[in-house]
């Protein structure tokens, strides 16, 4: 019973900023990468960031330079930093993990619940 829960999602005014958090929980034996996706209404889920096991990062080039990804392994967790928001930035925003549970010790494609961040002009 892998689960992610976000939080952190809100509404903010344009060139604020908000932190997102996703932590994962359940018996779990190791994560690899983790992500961000976002779904605007009338729009296809995008990536927006990810971060490998190692570290590297990868980022949409819409939010280069804005948005930073990060990872604290040691508590399951991954971080989504975005500053100098727009209004375009506005979706709900989903995370995303590669996750091998204890039991099974096969890798899966989990995702959490969603959490909506809205940008106001």
């Amino acid at each position: 019973q892998v689960q992610l829960v976000e939080s952190g999602g809100g509404l903010v005014q344009a060139g604020g900023s908000l932190r997102l958090s996703c932590a994962a929980s359940g018996s779990i034996f190791s994560i690899n990468a983790m992500g961000w996706y976002r779904q605007a209404p009338g729009k296809q889920r995008e990536l927006v960031a990810s971060v490998t096991g190692g570290g590297n990062t990868n980022y949409a080039d819409s939010v280069k330079g804005r948005f930073t990804i990060s990872r604290d392994n040691a508590k399951n967790t991954v971080y989504l930093q975005l500053n100098s928001l727009k209004p375009e930035d506005t979706a709900v925003y989903y995370c995303n993990g590669i996750i091998v549970p204890a039991i099974f010790r096969m890798p899966g494609n989990y995702w959490g619940q969603g959490t909506q961040v809205t940008v106001s002009s």
